[in-house]
């Protein structure tokens, strides 16, 4: 695939893209590790600091993330990253998208498609539409069969189900609202940032991992056409991999109101209770109904706010400490060491 923006963007104020746990970076990299790949280099492309890999509280830039998903890819010459039976050529979701995009005047058609083709590498995911008779239900479901993939931490199941949902949303110009995900894995320790992920109820143990929505969907028209897929694969993996937050809860929608905001007045409870036409003492119950509060939302927002700006390389950190409301840089580096384990020093390019 082309090779993302040379240069790391400086802080989207206001984007819902959150920060990449360092959980996903190490398994990202368990599959050049088995192939006795040299790790270092490929977090130097990414500009990762290797420290950062022993830090648990850790997070990365999702811009970084890609980088490494792409050092990987290159490093192996698979898109599935040495987790799989068999190595997946680097372009062959490219050429599968060349398929579909050309051929398809329906989403069923697309997935059927993008089904068949990868069936025709030993390597390729294993996936199909699944309808049950109209009078029993109006849900589809696209199920995955995962069971080939060396996957202990699960990376593939969350990658191939993100990117399924992303890339079906882009064919179709719009984002697929899901009835809920299914997933063959227990719950993993991280399990609250599916809701982000997919913007549905997640169950996990359930016999099969499977995307499910409304069978209408399937009836939309493929809308994308040769120049949209130019730019769609031109800037891959960066917007196939973004955690975006489609999460439909209270938090979230806490979370999107106070990113709109920046980088101006960071609004206060009482602030964003009214956009939400609530009480604050609503909003306060709602959100201790789902294990979290405001300043909990808040520290999150600015935590993903300065790991992206201080990855860039392009804010000071005196800079940065002001634009997210902190009175003076010794109070920011030290809500910063408190959400990642690390100084902000230690975020910022030749770390």
């Amino acid at each position: 695939m082309p090779a993302p923006p040379e240069d790391d963007a400086p802080p989207a104020y206001g984007a819902p893209t959150r920060s990449v746990a360092i959980h996903h970076v190490r398994a990202a990299l368990r599959g050049a590790e088995r192939h006795g790949v040299d790790i270092t280099p490929l977090l130097e492309q990414a500009a990762i600091p290797p420290q950062l890999l022993e830090v648990p509280l850790a997070r990365v830039s999702p811009r970084q993330f890609a980088r490494l998903t792409k050092a990987v890819w290159q490093a192996l010459d698979d898109e599935f990253q040495g987790l799989g039976p068999q190595p997946l050529k680097v372009g062959t979701f490219a050429m599968m998208c060349h398929a579909v995009v050309h051929c398809s005047p329906d989403l069923r058609t697309a997935i059927n498609r993008s089904s068949t083709f990868y069936r025709l590498f030993p390597g390729g995911p294993r996936f199909h539409v699944e309808e049950k008779p109209a009078e029993e239900t109006n849900e589809a479901q696209v199920v995955f069969d995962l069971s080939a993939f060396d996957d202990p931490d699960h990376y593939l199941a969350e990658s191939a189900t993100v990117v399924a949902h992303r890339f079906t949303g882009w064919l179709i110009r719009r984002r697929i609202s899901l009835t809920r995900v299914e997933f063959s894995h227990p719950a993993p320790p991280h399990a609250l940032e599916y809701d982000l992920l997919y913007g549905a109820p997640c169950t996990f143990r359930a016999p099969r991992t499977a995307l499910v929505f409304d069978r209408s969907v399937l009836e939309l028209p493929v809308l994308q056409d040769e120049s949209g897929l130019r730019t769609f694969l031109r800037r891959a993996p960066d917007d196939v991999l973004a955690r975006l937050d489609y999460g439909s809860t209270a938090a979230a929608q806490v979370r999107r109101l106070l990113g709109q905001s920046l980088p101006d007045r960071m609004p206060d409870p009482q602030d964003i209770a009214a956009r939400l036409a609530v009480s604050a003492q609503t909003l306060r119950r709602r959100l201790a109904a789902e294990g979290t509060s405001f300043q909990q939302i808040r520290d999150q927002l600015r935590r993903d706010v300065a790991i992206v700006a201080l990855a860039a390389g392009t804010t000071s950190i005196e800079d940065i400490s002001h634009q997210l409301g902190f009175s003076e840089p010794s109070a920011f580096h030290r809500a910063f060491k408190r959400w990642t384990g690390s100084a902000p020093r230690s975020y910022q390019p030749g770390a």
